[in-house]
């Protein structure tokens, strides 16, 4: 696979792809990888930032794009580094604007040739016609990892660690309660936010105290999280990646995130000439193949039927239209 070449914050490094051929007129011409770039705040190997970061990988071995990136980017440098990599000539960005939405869309506005594909809390504007959003509508995973998660815990009490109370996280939370709530609608939860995207010490810590306060099971939402349940022997629920290769006695199910549908349908857009403002966020749902629940690997058969009998209805029930996970972006609240 071709890598990618990682930018540093300060640094422009050239970068090569190999090209792909297409057939014109009867004949194979070159097609130019689209130049691509990515610009993370934190590191590409966060649950989040992972997901985008694969999808571009596997995009640039297939030769659609030429990818670079820059992680560990600070909001208040996010605006120069977006500038830089419009300059160098990238036709296609990506990347996570949460903490730097204002200055991003305008640099956007300055290079209306350069498509921007960037995670938000906020919607398309069809002013300014190069700017699209996504997030991580994974609602319907996290749904189906709650009915499991409700059918493993004994004593009907999950801690939920989150990094910031926004909608891409709320509307996670809230379809993972309801999912438990289908297996037992009396379950407690305790949920609280680590003010952070990538502090695992803290988010441990957080989840010792639900522990401590009678939780069996953690939705892990953050890094950290599932250590803490593996060292005191009680079960995790994964997000976004699926980390149970690293905790096989602790992580029962994960929703797993796949960013591919998201980006593809980006480049296709871009090589048309047709890329224009638009929310891709639906592209993330079940039913475009957005996301999945992962392999319940060494859990498998130790599932109640019950609950595996209604993941299995649910799924297909989902992925028909017949069944619609509520989508509730308010912040969850313990209970």
């Amino acid at each position: 696979m071709t890598k990618a070449t990682h930018f540093s914050r300060r640094h422009f490094m050239a970068t090569t792809a190999t090209a792909t051929l297409m057939l014109t007129s009867g004949r194979a011409i070159a097609a130019e990888p689209i130049k691509t770039a990515g610009i993370y705040t934190v590191p590409v190997e966060q649950q989040w930032v992972s997901r985008i970061h694969k999808a571009a990988l596997t995009a640039q071995a297939r030769g659609d794009i030429s990818y670079t990136f820059s992680e560990n980017v600070s909001n208040t440098d996010y605006a120069r580094v977006l500038r830089e990599y419009a300059e160098a000539g990238n036709k296609l960005i990506i990347g996570e604007v949460f903490g730097a939405e204002q200055e991003a869309r305008e640099v956007a506005a300055e290079y209306p040739d350069v498509a921007f594909l960037m995670g938000s809390s906020f919607k398309e504007d069809a002013a300014l016609a190069n700017f699209s959003v996504f997030d991580n509508y994974i609602q319907d995973a996290s749904y189906l990892s709650g009915i499991i998660a409700g059918a493993m815990t004994k004593s009907g009490n999950i801690g939920m660690v989150g990094g910031f109370p926004i909608p891409e996280v709320n509307r996670l939370m809230h379809a993972f309660m309801a999912g438990a709530a289908e297996m037992n609608p009396d379950i407690k939860f305790q949920v609280s936010f680590i003010g952070s995207w990538f502090d695992p010490p803290k988010a441990k810590e957080t989840a010792f105290a639900m522990i401590e306060n009678g939780a069996d099971m953690l939705y892990a939402e953050r890094f950290g999280v599932s250590d803490a349940a593996k060292e005191k022997g009680v079960l995790a629920i994964g997000n976004v990646i699926d980390t149970q290769s690293d905790y096989p006695e602790t992580v029962v199910a994960s929703a797993i995130w796949h960013f591919e549908p998201t980006l593809d349908k980006a480049i296709a857009e871009v090589q048309a000439g047709s890329f224009k403002a638009a929310d891709y966020g639906l592209y993330s749902f079940m039913k475009e193949g957005g996301t999945s629940l992962a392999p319940l690997g060494t859990f498998e058969g130790k599932v109640p039927v019950a609950a595996m009998e209604l993941v299995t209805k649910r799924t297909a029930e989902i992925q028909s239209g017949d069944f619609t996970v509520i989508i509730n972006d308010d912040e969850p609240k313990s209970s």
